[in-house]
């Protein structure tokens, strides 16, 4: 799976990981509630990340008006968008809102459904394991 150094690789800016960690946030958001799981992942991305509380202060504080920031570089849009479906999975309900909020990213990168179907079923199974 995706490790900091995979992350460090793609996300070379501050600039980078902070839109990678808002993207991340917003499908946390999607269906109303941040359960334990999903805050412990957030926080854990960040910390892979190396992003301070100061940092992502911007990003909570403006959550009503935030929208997708769509990377420029294939990988960085395939990793991102694994960590999208890692987030979505998270506390084990595949919300309809987040599953939309998925599929929209999906669509803007260039993707179809299917790999975004493709993607949870996997990430689903290696989640049960």
């Amino acid at each position: 799976m995706s490790t900091s150094t995979t992350y460090d690789n793609l996300l070379n800016s501050k600039q980078k990981k902070l839109a990678f960690f808002q993207n991340i946030v917003l499908v946390a958001i999607a269906d109303g509630f941040v359960d334990e799981q999903e805050s412990d992942f957030l926080i854990s991305l960040g910390d892979q990340l190396q992003l301070s509380e100061e940092d992502t202060l911007p990003i909570t504080d403006n959550l009503s008006v935030l929208t997708f920031i769509i990377p420029e570089d294939g990988m960085q849009k395939t990793v991102e968008l694994q960590t999208l479906v890692m987030m979505m999975l998270q506390d084990g309900d595949l919300a309809e809102s987040e599953y939309n909020l998925c599929l929209e990213y999906t669509r803007r990168i260039g993707y179809s459904k299917d790999i975004l179907d493709d993607m949870i079923k996997s990430l689903s199974s290696k989640a049960a394991d």
